[in-house]
C-alpha cells in the first residue's frame, strides 16, 4: 500500500514537472527563441507555448528598451586633455533569432562595443566640444553603436553623455579663460561705444560748423549750464564771432560822436 502511493506520489511530480516544462507562458514584450534539436526551429510569442521536452529548448528574449549605465571612461581628447566620461545607453531587441544565434551574450558585447565607441567617438573632439556640444556627440556615438549592433538584432535608440569629469587644475585654467574671454569682450564693446560716440561728435560738429548761429546757441547754452554751479568761480572766453559785430557797433558811434561839424 505504502509502495503504490509513493509511486503514484512520484509519478504526479514527474507529471507536474513536465507540465511545466511542456507549457511555457509569454508576455506581450517577451519572445522564445526556439531550438529543436540544437537547431534554430523559430521565434514562439506571446501567450502559450508547448515546448516538448527533450527534443526542444527555448531561450527567452526581452523585447523592451533597456538602459544600460557606461562606467567611467578615461578619453584624452583631441586637445590633449584627460577626462572622464560616462554615459547611458537606450536600446532594445528587434530581432531575437539574431540576437540570440549571433552573439553569445547579447548585453555583454552592446556594454563592452559602448565604451569602446565612447572613448573612440570623443577622442576625435576637443574638450569645448565635450562640454558645450553634448547632444551632438550623443547622436554620433549613437549612430555608430546602431550600426555595429545592427548585424546583431539589437537597435540603440539613444544615447546620452551624463558626466564629463575634469580636473582641479584644469577648471581653473578654464575659469581663467573664460575670464579673459569676458573681459575681452567688454573691451570691445566699450571700443564699439568710443568708436560710435567720435562718429556722432564728428557728425555734430560738421553741422554746427555749416551753420554760425547754431554755433553760438550752442555756446551760450552751455555757459547757462556752467552758471547754475555757483560753487566756483568760471573764466572763460569770449568769441570774436560773438564781440565783433558789437565791438564794431561801439567804434561806430564813438567816431560818429566825435566827428567835427562842418563850417558854413
Amino acid at each position: 500500500m505504502f509502495e503504490t502511493f509513493f509511486f503514484y506520489l512520484v509519478g504526479l511530480a514527474v507529471i507536474i514537472m513536465l507540465a511545466g516544462y511542456t507549457f511555457r507562458i509569454m508576455r506581450e514584450y517577451e519572445r522564445g527563441v526556439v531550438f529543436q534539436l540544437g537547431r534554430f526551429w523559430k521565434v514562439k510569442g506571446p501567450g502559450l507555448i508547448i515546448i516538448i521536452p527533450g527534443l526542444q529548448q527555448m531561450v527567452r528574449v526581452d523585447l523592451r528598451i533597456l538602459t544600460m549605465d557606461v562606467p567611467s571612461q578615461d578619453v584624452i581628447s583631441r586637445d590633449n586633455v584627460s577626462v572622464k566620461v560616462n554615459a547611458v545607453v537606450y536600446f532594445r531587441v528587434i530581432d531575437p533569432q539574431r540576437a540570440i544565434i549571433q552573439v553569445e551574450n547579447y548585453l555583454m558585447a552592446t556594454s563592452q562595443l559602448a565604451q569602446t565607441t565612447l572613448r573612440s567617438v570623443l577622442g576625435k573632439h576637443e574638450l569645448d566640444e565635450m562640454l558645450a556640444e553634448r547632444e551632438k556627440l550623443s547622436l554620433d556615438i549613437q549612430k555608430t553603436l546602431d550600426v555595429q549592433t545592427d548585424s546583431w538584432g539589437i537597435k540603440v535608440s539613444s544615447v546620452e553623455i551624463k558626466h564629463v569629469d575634469i580636473d582641479e587644475s584644469m577648471i581653473r585654467a578654464i575659469a581663467r579663460q573664460a575670464e579673459a574671454e569676458r573681459e575681452r569682450r567688454a573691451k570691445i564693446i566699450h571700443a564699439e561705444g568710443e568708436m560710435q560716440a567720435s562718429q556722432r561728435l564728428l557728425e555734430a560738429a560738421q553741422t554746427l560748423s555749416r551753420q554760425p548761429e547754431a554755433m553760438q546757441l550752442r555756446y551760450l547754452q552751455t555757459l547757462s549750464n556752467i552758471a547754475t554751479d555757483r560753487s566756483s568761480v568760471i573764466v572763460f572766453p569770449v568769441p570774436t564771432d560773438i564781440i565783433g559785430p558789437i565791438m564794431q557797433a561801439i567804434t561806430y558811434k564813438t567816431q560818429g560822436a566825435v566827428q567835427p561839424q562842418s563850417t558854413p
